[in-house]
């Protein structure tokens, strides 16, 4: 593997007007391997460019260089170059125990980069080993080589205009979404349409419907800009309507998850949506509608979209490509009434200028010659295999322990726990013995009475899924003292 190259100008320290210009790069180098700015196995530049950039003698370079190589910070080998040693010299670079800064901050920490490849049970991650990449190489690398200088160029705030065509077109074809291209807005995922619909609609003290237990990324969104959370329980057919009315008639927005309710997994039946959207329509409050996983429905014909029964604008349809096709891809839609598209718009400019809008062409090539259709079915026969060995595997192995009701959509399952283990030393007991459950009570605003796990499937392999089971079964034995 080449070594990574510092080829840029190092940000070196002011020289002092009586230091050398020896020591003051002698001390600028090697403050900068301290603090690890300059990393273990990191190429430096050559002699000859860091007397060029920083103008001083070659000769005067060298010396430092052999300093710094007699000291063990730099080595030297042949066709590799000069690089910071992997074994640093001096002891308080070992790494020590520190405090962890307390923010006060009432929002789910940043999660990690999961380090590791897939392992029972983890949620919210795509089937990575079924992605066609070669395919997707194919299409990028033509892309790339008849893009034109405006594709390099900076885009319309709003997304590729083609991409924004064929995401009006893909809706309304398997969502029945309403709308045209100009109603489309490409943004990096659910979560920054979330934050910006909301900073557009709702001000401080306002009143918001939230499903309870629902998505934490959309609460913080609301208290981001002040809002009033109303927790709405969820009950077997979604959000309840009527209990929302009693709470807070007079709330100004309601988020929901129609198609696949996160995270329970239920689906709100039409009486439910309608009744909804009267709500709407006669209180002028907005409908955020996330229509989480609707693309892997196992049972059934979905219903269409919420947006595509609303006659009042009250609908605002938020979705992504990030879990669909892989997470890093960073781009998802949301599709507005008329009059929130120009505001909308304009904040999204506010926010990051313009959108990245090679990775959105390759996006529509894939869409437009058919790719993201045939993958979508090849998904979810896969993930339908994924959930039915997981179902069995489930019944036949922990039926004592947990009950999994049916679901007809999504890449995860509720596990309500049978006994009496909290969820949080279930959670607690399974990561010690290599399994990774989530508890249901996370997601929780005002209810006490859920106690269960949340499970994914869809990223691992059956073998996996029987593997994660019978682990998980054994841990719950151990806490119920079997």
């Amino acid at each position: 593997m080449p070594k990574r190259a510092a080829a840029f100008d190092l940000a070196l320290p002011a020289r002092g007007r009586n230091t050398p210009l020896g020591q003051w790069l002698y001390d600028g180098l090697r403050g900068a391997i301290l603090q690890s700015r300059l990393k273990a196995g990191q190429r430096l530049p050559s002699t000859r460019d860091l007397a060029r950039l920083y103008s001083v003698s070659r000769g005067i370079v060298v010396v430092v260089f052999e300093q710094l190589r007699a000291e063990g910070y730099i080595t030297s080998k042949v066709g590799s170059g000069t690089i910071v040693t992997e074994t640093l010299p001096d002891s308080f670079l070992q790494v020590r125990p520190g405090r962890v800064l307390q923010t006060g901050s009432r929002h789910d920490p940043a999660p990690k980069a999961f380090a590791t490849l897939p392992r029972a049970f983890r949620c919210f991650e795509p089937a990575l080993d079924q992605f066609p990449m070669e395919l997707w190489t194919r299409v990028a690398a033509r892309r790339l080589r008849r893009a034109s200088r405006l594709l390099l160029a900076n885009g319309d705030a709003r997304g590729y205009a083609p991409l924004r065509e064929a995401i009006a077109a893909y809706l309304g074809l398997s969502r029945g979404v309403r709308c045209t291209s100009d109603q489309v807005i490409v943004v990096s995922g659910v979560q920054q349409a979330l934050d910006l619909v909301t900073r557009l609609v709702l001000k401080r003290g306002d009143a918001v419907w939230m499903e309870d237990p629902g998505y934490p990324g959309a609460k913080a969104a609301f208290e981001s800009v002040g809002a009033r959370i109303v927790p709405v329980q969820v009950g077997e057919l979604g959000l309840d309507v009527h209990l929302g009315q009693q709470l807070s008639p007079d709330a100004k927005a309601v988020y929901v998850s129609p198609a696949h309710q996160f995270p329970l997994g239920m689906m709100m039946p039409v009486q439910q949506r309608m009744a909804l959207l009267a709500w709407a329509h006669r209180s002028g409050a907005v409908i955020l509608e996330d229509d989480y996983d609707s693309e892997f429905r196992y049972t059934g014909s979905p219903l269409p979209a919420l947006q595509g029964l609303d006659t009042s604008g009250s609908v605002v349809f938020l979705g992504s490509f990030n879990k669909v096709l892989f997470p890093s891809l960073r781009i998802g839609y949301a599709v507005l009434p008329g009059k929130l598209v120009e505001p909308m718009a304009a904040l999204r400019f506010n926010a990051d200028r313009y959108c990245p809008t090679l990775d959105q062409a390759i996006l529509c090539d894939f869409i437009t010659e058919g790719h993201f259709g045939r993958h979508l079915r090849r998904m979810r026969d896969c993930y339908s295999r994924r959930f039915q060995a997981f179902i069995h595997c489930v019944r036949e192995t922990a039926g004592g322990f947990l009950d999994v009701p049916e679901i007809p959509a999504g890449l995860h399952a509720a596990a309500f726990l049978r006994k009496g283990a909290s969820p949080a030393k279930v959670v607690g007991a399974a990561e010690e013995d290599g399994v990774e459950v989530v508890a249901l009570d996370r997601y929780t605003i005002a209810r006490r009475d859920i106690r269960g796990l949340l499970l994914g499937f869809a990223a691992i392999r059956e073998s996996e899924i029987r593997r994660g089971v019978a682990q998980l079964t054994r841990t719950m034995e151990k806490l119920h003292g079997r």
